[in-house]
């Protein structure tokens, strides 16, 4: 291949995350609600029936065939999991994207729920409550922050002879900030959390 092919592939390539077909695709959607007069944000408490049971989450799961667009995944994961119709997601918006783990993709939405809070019935077999916070909460109170250290560990029969001082290689670890939103006895961190405080941010940077 000569270099006029080459320059012609890269003009015509849009980037994307490197690798990115090797990770899994998941939506979720930042579902807004009214609630007293007032924006709130609403949380599900995951189902003692799946997986990490009695976390605080938002609504949304991996992409399936029938989803055309990654929003399409997010507002179907929202309708199965709250009870509701399509018509009453309104609104929704790309937040942006975040690689969740080492084969996670997850895209994410901000949207309005016109429905009442009453009138949301949630599938107990995902979900084992709702609840919700004033938008305010969070646009007047930091998170707290915590950290995690994540350290390289090789599988057994990793080739250390194919790499620069085998097996005294300096591995780096990697330490992560997680934040907590505590809100009375709820607890919001994780995956969720992150998400949260990028939205947070924002709209502090749009309305400061």
């Amino acid at each position: 291949m000569n270099l006029d092919a080459i320059m012609t592939k890269m003009k015509n390539h849009t980037p994307s995350i490197l690798g990115k077909q090797r990770l899994k695709p998941f939506s979720i959607l930042l579902p807004l609600i009214e609630k007293d007069g007032e924006l709130h944000l609403l949380f599900e408490v995951r189902s003692h029936n799946i997986r990490q049971p009695g976390e605080v989450c938002f609504p949304g799961g991996k992409k399936d065939a029938e989803d055309k667009h990654d929003k399409d995944t997010a507002v179907r994961e929202s309708m199965e999991e709250l009870g509701v119709d399509d018509q009453d997601i309104e609104q929704v918006f790309p937040l942006g994207q975040l690689i969740g783990s080492m084969d996670m993709r997850v895209n994410t939405y901000v949207g309005f729920i016109n429905r009442p809070l009453n009138a949301i019935v949630p599938n107990p077999d995902e979900v084992g409550e709702v609840f919700t916070v004033p938008l305010s909460f969070f646009l007047n109170h930091e998170p707290e922050v915590h950290y995690v250290t994540l350290e390289v560990k090789p599988a057994d029969d990793f080739p250390y002879e194919l790499i620069p001082n085998g097996r005294n290689y300096n591995w780096r670890p990697r330490q992560m900030e997680e934040y907590f939103y505590i809100y009375g006895e709820k607890v919001i961190w994780g995956l969720t959390a992150r998400v949260l405080y990028h939205f947070i941010d924002i709209l502090r940077e749009e309305t400061g």
